[in-house]
């Protein structure tokens, strides 16, 4: 099969044994440098991406992606919002809720809550919290019966089990008149929920009702506080909510996910984009570690170039031929990379799991950071712009030892020993 000179010549280079032990050594690093920055940063960014999902997946299970609320913190005609609101094709469900802050107690233990009124039947199509429950059912909140379900961390704070009763207290008036009047009422515990969620404390800071103990204990009558409402694609969400917005009557509004987390998930894009600049950096420092090898390979092939250029190889024939065994070389750690960045992401998690297990230590808290294991999400977009990053990063730095090869004397090449 007919192939270029250069490149025939170039891939003979590339295969034969090198008779210098050192330029052998010297290409063996380069490769093993560029195999482990690659390795590096694809596990490196799988890891992200799965903190990312999981950080998704725990905090959109919990929160809607869309609320309506009121100016005035009430919205009496709600009936008619909702079903105006579901007869869009881009949303999913939508829920009335009630919400207040309130003080939950049990003997000497007293813990602030966000109490929140539901509607368990819909609670499944608005988030994953029936998903969540570890003892008890979200079902067991009926209407009337003043039960309760609350986050893992706040039973064990307040040292509570299901079967308990708490006393739930909130104010009732407005503070502009200096008129607020305590209000108590004893709830029974049903349910408890484990719903991570890191630092935004779901375990530890919210409680569930029924929404007509809702209105009738924060006394709203038959009005309610908002409205929860789930979309197709929670990427759309600011421009379903503006839409809603369009939609509404002006004494509501609709915000979304992004006003009040857009920021730290902003902090989780920013901090891949950081990752993958650092980690390049390393691949650039085993890439231009060629720029070694190649000068050392040119050096002892300078016989070989004056012999080529006497039987009439070009200048650009012989830059070519050299940057054809510089981007083998490349290649060839690349490859290496991609195989083992792709097993360690796919096996990270079992790996972490194992070390923690035999070592006996926690090394991810789900306190802190979502979840208790390492997670890792291979997208195979990263890997493909690794791989080509890294190959133009070594193609740049094999073109000047090349280059100095194509300019070889051709008189001094021949007289040196």
């Amino acid at each position: 099969m007919f192939r270029p000179a250069s490149l025939f010549i170039g891939l003979r280079y590339t295969r034969a044994k090198n008779r210098n032990q050192f330029i052998s050594l010297i290409s063996l690093i380069s490769v093993l440098g560029i195999a482990l920055g690659i390795t590096v940063l694809i596990t490196v960014l799988s890891v992200v991406n799965g903190f990312d999902r999981e950080i998704k997946k725990q905090i959109f299970g919990m929160i809607s992606p869309i609320t309506i609320n009121s100016y005035d913190g009430q919205i009496d005609d709600w009936k008619e919002i909702e079903s105006a609101i579901k007869l869009r094709q881009d949303v999913t469900a939508a829920a009335p809720f009630v919400s207040g802050q309130a003080l939950l107690t049990n003997s000497d233990s007293t813990m602030p809550a966000m109490l929140i009124g539901i509607l368990p039947k819909q609670e499944n199509g608005i988030s994953a919290l029936p998903e969540k429950m570890t003892q008890g059912n979200l079902t067991q909140l009926n209407a009337g019966e003043f039960n309760i379900v609350i986050g893992k961390e706040l039973a064990k704070k307040l040292n509570v089990t299901v079967g308990d009763y708490i006393t739930v207290a909130t104010l009732k008036g407005s503070f502009s008149t200096s008129n607020m009047t305590p209000r108590f009422k004893k709830f029974n515990v049903v349910g408890i929920f484990r719903a991570g969620g890191g630092g935004l404390g779901f375990d530890s800071k919210m409680a569930f009702i029924n929404l007509q103990d809702g209105q009738q204990f924060f006394s709203l009558g038959s009005s309610i506080s908002g409205l929860h409402v789930n979309v197709n694609n929670i990427y759309s969400a600011p421009a379903i909510s503006q839409a809603l917005q369009n939609q509404l009557p002006p004494s509501l509004i609709a915000w979304n996910w992004t006003n009040q987390l857009g920021d730290f998930f902003e902090n989780i894009r920013t901090t891949k984009t950081m990752m993958f600049l650092i980690f390049v950096l390393i691949i650039a420092v085993a890439a231009f570690n060629l720029i070694c090898t190649m000068v050392m390979v040119v050096k002892n092939k300078e016989r070989d170039i004056a012999i080529l250029r006497t039987l009439g190889a070009t200048p650009s024939m012989i830059l070519a031929i050299f940057v054809v065994q510089g981007v083998c070389i490349a290649f060839v750690g690349t490859l290496l990379g991609i195989l083992g960045g792709v097993t360690l992401a796919y096996n990270v998690t079992a790996l972490s799991n194992w070390i923690q297990n035999a070592l006996h230590i926690e090394l991810i808290s789900s306190n802190v950071y979502f979840v208790n294991y390492l997670p890792s999400d291979l997208q195979w977009h990263d890997v493909w712009l690794i791989s080509i990053v890294a190959l133009i990063l070594s193609l740049i730095a094999t073109l000047y030892p090349a280059w100095n090869a194509s300019r070889l004397e051709l008189v001094e090449a021949l007289s040196s020993d």
